[in-house]
């Protein structure tokens, strides 16, 4: 099962609960007059993450910031939500008609589109056009699709709107009650909780257009789409295809480049040659079709480029479940299990993975990547519409991922799980990931110096942007976290799901998160922007939290927390804060909702909505103050650590009003 998806445990008997941010949703109709569409890293200006998250290819431009006669929504960052699930948590709304235009910043000749149109009205997806205009000639039109998108209910989440609770057993925040033993049953809303609106799309434009010319995206007249809703536009000058002359070439196997025939039986071939001859293999321009698991040992395989070279599928069922509990198959490379002694030496780059799951089912392997690789790459990718991008299951080591693209993903992008050691994540971009963006798990063995460095993760829309389940001496670094949607948090250091205790130290330096810490549903409170949670044992380990930037945090900027049925077992400490910035939170700096410490070193803030410190503690509330201690080394700026709260003063409020901050700006 994919970790952060598990229904967290509720902190029953805990004083009230805070109420989630009030959304200040502005609607604005009518032809915009904006003539340029700035440039932004996920909704903000470049200048305030500057050496921060992936360096990527293409241009982000917000939608709400160009040129059009549609509707602006949001901003809103209540879950279920079109504007919430946004990047920015802004978007705009087009009726049949109507049109958002921007200006390219940049020589081009290629877009992505992410989009959302709504639904079938019994789930399953609609498809809609979406005329493309560049400089007033149109270019294409696009075929958009909800089929890859609407998820419903509680987890592992159904396509079907109308669809009854999944689990009735199940304490929901809707009633407060558990359903199956409330009478008279209480009346839920159908559909319930909708999630998982956007997809995207790549378009080639056929040529190379010039810094200021304009990309106009129009919904046609007649469209099925009552409303198409546009995200943000990414733009880029994609080079010429990549071509590798002394290599395995699929085409020479049998593969068909127009996708009509299956060619994994070519590709094979093609790998089995290439083993016996020590060459590559490649896969030229082309769309081939894949329907199951390619196997991959000490191979090296490339494509012409990841618009050029797409590996398409369709998911498959199967006629007997799999050993490993797999229902389905479809589209992916795999390494061999680990308990077959793995995969080595294996190259991947310059290729599209196109898969076709459209519902969750944790123990199907339909990933774009798995298995287990040790001392390979992967390089180039771009993964869409597989259950996970990229999910390993070790013992394994030095793995080194670099500028990839993961989006629409039903469950998380990378997955670390189980014996990982040794292993890079640096330089992908991370896009509507249906949990975790990027996670290491350490279930019955621990993952080892690993790290995440100069990735960017965008509006995850369950779970948490990066997320840490135990281990040994792993590092968060120079990482862009943005708009995490729903029950997690940019950041997430969690001793959780059976993971093997935190050890050795914990680096977590120079990231920055945005609109982060989202409301959770379970406990019906707001999290922090960075959520450090003991659930199964205590977290005692080094943890550094060195040089982050939490800015404009939803509730706290930073929280750390015990389970209400734990709470008195478990302690959180060895925790270290230093040269932190930040600017903007609803509420608190600091939420305390645990037993332990925390050391604090120059960390300034500056339009905290609530008390500097929230803290409760274990909430038993004893004479001598809080259970959960605050250590001031200096320098920290802004009054928010006064000292009146040291080093352990009471200060437990589960409501407090929530205040919406001010835009970050430069420090």
């Amino acid at each position: 099962m994919t970790a952060a998806a598990v229904g967290l445990g509720v902190l029953t008997g805990a004083p009230a609960p805070a109420a989630p941010r009030t959304p200040a949703t502005a609607s604005t109709a009518g032809a915009s007059t904006a003539t340029a569409s700035p440039v932004t890293r996920a909704a903000l200006d470049p200048a305030l993450v500057a050496g921060r998250g992936a360096d990527v290819p293409f241009v982000e431009q917000e939608a709400e910031s160009a040129a059009t006669n549609g509707t602006v929504i949001g901003p809103d960052r209540a879950a279920y939500t079109l504007p919430a699930e946004a990047s920015g948590r802004k978007a705009v709304s087009l009726e049949p008609g109507q049109h958002v235009e921007f200006r390219l910043p940049r020589a081009a000749n290629a877009i992505t589109v992410r989009y959302s149109i709504p639904d079938a009205p019994n789930g399953g997806g609609i498809t809609a056009p979406l005329d493309v205009a560049v400089n007033g000639k149109k270019r294409s039109t696009m075929t958009l699709t909800s089929q890859y998108s609407w998820l419903y209910n509680q987890y592992p989440f159904s396509n079907d709107p109308g669809a009854g609770l999944l689990h009735p057993d199940w304490w929901i925040t809707e009633c407060s009650c558990v359903p199956s033993e409330t009478t008279p049953a209480p009346v839920i809303a159908k559909p319930y909780r909708p999630s998982h609106f956007y997809d995207e799309q790549r378009l080639l434009l056929g040529r190379t257009y010039r810094a200021g010319d304009t990309v106009r995206l129009t919904v046609p007249a007649g469209s099925r789409a009552a409303a198409t809703t546009i995200d943000l536009l990414d733009s880029e000058l994609a080079g010429l295809p990549h071509i590798e002359l002394l290599a395995a070439n699929v085409l020479a196997f049998g593969a068909d480049p127009t996708g009509r025939r299956d060619s994994a039986a070519a590709i094979d071939k093609a790998i089995a040659f290439a083993k016996r001859t020590h060459l590559k293999v490649y896969i030229p321009p082309g769309t081939y079709q894949v329907n199951r698991h390619i196997v991959v040992d000490n191979v090296t395989i490339v494509g012409a480029g990841s618009w050029y070279t797409k590996i398409k599928g369709h998911e498959v069922a199967l006629d007997t479940p799999a050993a490993d509990g797999s229902v389905h198959t479809g589209v992916g490379f795999y390494g061999k299990d680990a308990a077959d002694g793995g995969s080595r030496n294996v190259h991947l780059s310059g290729f599209a993975i196109e898969g076709d799951v459209r519902t969750r089912i944790d123990t199907d392997q339909v990933n774009g990547i798995g298995g287990a690789l040790s001392d390979s790459t992967i390089e180039g990718l771009h993964i869409s519409h597989t259950k996970v991008g990229m999910w390993f299951d070790g013992p394994m080591k030095n793995l080194r991922i670099t500028g990839n693209t993961i989006v629409d993903q039903i469950a998380d992008a990378i997955n670390f799980h189980t014996g990982v050691t040794d292993s890079r994540v640096a330089h992908t971009f991370v896009r509507n990931s249906g949990d975790d963006g990027l996670a290491m798990w350490s279930e019955k063995t621990a993952n080892a110096r690993n790290t995440f460095d100069h990735n960017t993760v965008q509006t995850p829309v369950l779970a948490n942007g990066i997320a840490i389940y135990g281990g040994t001496d792993n590092t968060v670094s120079n990482n862009l976290v943005a708009d995490p949607i729903r029950e997690g948090s940019a950041l997430h250091v969690g001793s959780r799901f059976g993971a093997e205790p935190f050890a050795g130290k914990l680096n977590l330096t120079a990231n920055t998160t945005v609109r982060a810490g989202t409301y959770e549903l379970n406990w019906n409170i707001g999290l922090g922007a960075l959520w450090i949670f003991a659930l199964d044992k205590s977290i005692d380990a080094d943890i550094r939290v060195t040089g982050n930037n939490f800015l404009d945090s939803t509730y706290n900027a930073i929280m750390l927390v015990s389970d209400w049925a734990v709470k008195d077992q478990y302690v959180i400490k060895g925790v270290h804060f230093k040269d932190i910035k930040v600017d903007g939170t609803g509420t608190s700096v600091l939420s305390a909702r645990a037993a332990g410490g925390a050391t604090f070193e120059n960390v300034d803030a500056r339009n905290v909505g609530a008390v500097g410190v929230n803290n409760c503690g274990s909430f038993n509330f004893p004479a001598t103050g809080s259970e959960f201690a605050l250590t001031d080394l200096g320098g920290n700026d802004g009054d928010w650590l006064a000292p009146w709260l040291l080093p352990n003063t009471i200060t437990c409020d589960d409501r407090p009003a929530v205040v919406p901050p001010p835009a970050p700006g430069a420090w």
